[in-house]
């Protein structure tokens, strides 16, 4: 018999496992669920009690439509609302600006001020959900601009729940929505870890980041081990800042992807939290469990959707659910089947919430705790998929720190090489996908109508603005954007005078104006 190819994502799967292959120490390092090292869980009880928490990761064309599409979701049973913002918001430009020309609306909800943000989160009761949203170099703003509108509702900042993802440094390795130099951006991360501590306690500060780098082509491994390296990275910003680890720590959380293979998914979701409290512990002395427990959220792999017989991707969701569930995930999104054409409809995302409510409700895998654990074969490939992420850790850390390595090029690197090699097996026909270099229609598939997001949509965003920027007291909004600049410029915490700007009225686009002043934008070296 033949091994899996071990280029199929870095760690070889034999075709038989056995007594002999579990580490003769196998009970310390499973431990028990709820307890250190957590390989089988941060909970004792897990989903016994409770299941995830089942997010949809939604936001399009302007805030109304997004609101009305969140309405739905939580109508349909959605326990926590995941808002997805366009790329000029991600990029801290204004809906008018010239670089978010054509892009308005497109692959999330334009915010340009807070009045879209009050539009946004209308009726719906801020201190009864979970929000999480997947914005980075402006996370700070849009944290603040819910926080406002939290306040405006009444409800006691305190109560907020829900993850701002705020991970900056895979920005540079993955995805490129960087607005700062890296330095800056770590010191608004740090300002957000202790504006938090402060004011927002029950909000993690941030959701560190694999699922973009395996979207970009990361193995399994390189995508823990270059999650888990950024965090210690934002760990040593937040000591550096003068933060106790364990005021800080307990409020991080992770975000990985979950693709079709399965076991190699579960191996790599116990072998992260196994690896962050060893760090936690060892590294950085934490005393706190809570420190050392890995919480996730979890995605479908959107990199594994096909356009070519869409509805093939039920099928891989599905699976990749399954794994992100045995793998012990505390909140999941599964992508709804036809987003490799579009944004999902209505019913396709309404039929991707329902395959997590089946898993929950129809199977018996709430039923008890890690149901794995033992397994000779599971266990071995966690094992393996930990030492080779320990490897890739220390090959990180051996360029000096996470940004050292950034700007040596080393993680994307090595990221792109994993992507190339993968673009090969399949073109080659050595790794199957279906639909596309296997079992495919030669043309003859149904057609699909996707949403497609209204162009005058720009135009009345725009609009929208110019109204807003109309009805401002120029005075107070001058005074409030020069003390933004003179915290940016000094050692105060910039998340307070950004909050009183955007109270008055500054849009996304000017406040990060206002901090690029002082700060500078970030230009890529050669290296990438």
């Amino acid at each position: 018999m033949q091994s899996s190819p071990q280029g199929h994502d870095g760690i070889e799967i034999r075709p038989v496992y056995g007594p002999g292959d579990a580490a003769a120490d196998l009970p310390e390092r499973l431990g028990e669920p709820g307890s250190f090292p957590y390989t089988r869980g941060v909970h004792p009880s897990m989903y016994t009690s409770k299941p995830w928490t089942m997010r949809q990761y939604a936001g399009f064309a302007t805030a109304a439509e997004s609101n009305r599409r969140y309405r739905d979701l939580l109508a349909a049973g959605t326990t926590g609302l995941s808002v997805a913002f366009d790329l000029p918001t991600q990029m801290g430009y204004d809906s008018d600006a010239p670089e978010a020309a054509g892009e308005v609306g497109k692959v999330g909800v334009a915010v340009d001020s807070l009045a879209d943000m009050r539009v946004l989160f209308g009726g719906i009761p801020l201190d009864e959900v979970s929000t999480s949203m997947t914005i980075n170099a402006p996370a700070a703003v849009l944290l603040l601009l819910y926080q406002l509108v939290a306040e405006e509702q009444g409800v006691d900042p305190a109560a907020l729940r829900g993850t701002v993802q705020n991970d900056i440094l895979k920005e540079y390795i993955a995805r490129g929505t960087y607005i700062f130099p890296p330095a800056p951006s770590l010191r608004l991360v740090a300002d957000t870890f202790a504006y938090c501590a402060a004011e927002l306690p029950q909000w993690n500060t941030i959701s560190i980041s694999g699922y973009h780098m395996a979207e970009a082509g990361a193995t399994p491994a390189q995508e823990l081990a270059f999650t888990l390296a950024d965090g210690i990275e934002y760990v040593n910003c937040a000591i550096a800042a003068g933060l106790d680890v364990d005021a800080v720590a307990p409020r991080l959380s992770f975000f990985f992807v979950a693709r079709s293979r399965l076991l190699t998914e579960v191996a790599k979701f116990r072998a992260a939290r196994r690896l962050w409290a060893h760090i936690m512990r060892d590294r950085f002395g934490a005393q706190d469990p809570r420190s050392m427990k890995l919480r996730f959220h979890t995605q479908t792999a959107g990199v594994e959707l096909t356009a070519q017989q869409p509805e093939v991707n039920l099928a891989r969701v599905t699976v990749q659910a399954l794994a992100a569930v045995l793998g012990g995930t505390q909140s999941l999104h599964t992508n709804a089947y036809d987003e490799a054409i579009a944004l999902p409809t209505d019913a396709s995302a309404r039929l991707a919430l329902r395959t997590q409510q089946v898993i929950a409700g129809e199977t018996d895998l709430t039923e008890t705790v890690d149901p794995f654990a033992g397994s000779y074969a599971v266990e071995a490939l966690t094992d393996a998929v930990e030492a080779e992420a320990e490897r890739l850790i220390d090959a990180v850390f051996a360029h000096g720190s996470v940004v050292a390595a950034i700007e040596a090029g080393f993680q994307k690197s090595e990221i792109e090489r994993s992507a190339y090699e993968t673009a090969k097996r399949i073109d080659s026909g050595e790794q199957t996908v279906v639909g596309v270099n296997a079992y495919t229609l030669n043309g003859d598939e149904a057609p699909y109508q996707p949403l497609k997001v209204d162009p005058a949509i720009e135009a009345a965003q725009v609009q929208r603005l110019a109204a807003h920027r109309a009805g401002r007291d120029a005075a107070a909004l001058d005074t409030a954007l020069a003390a933004v600049k003179a915290a940016a410029a000094g050692t105060d915490n910039v998340l307070y005078p950004l909050k009183a700007a955007l109270a008055a009225g500054a849009t996304v686009g000017e406040v990060c104006t206002a901090l690029a002043d002082e700060w500078g934008r970030y230009i890529p070296t050669d290296n990438w």
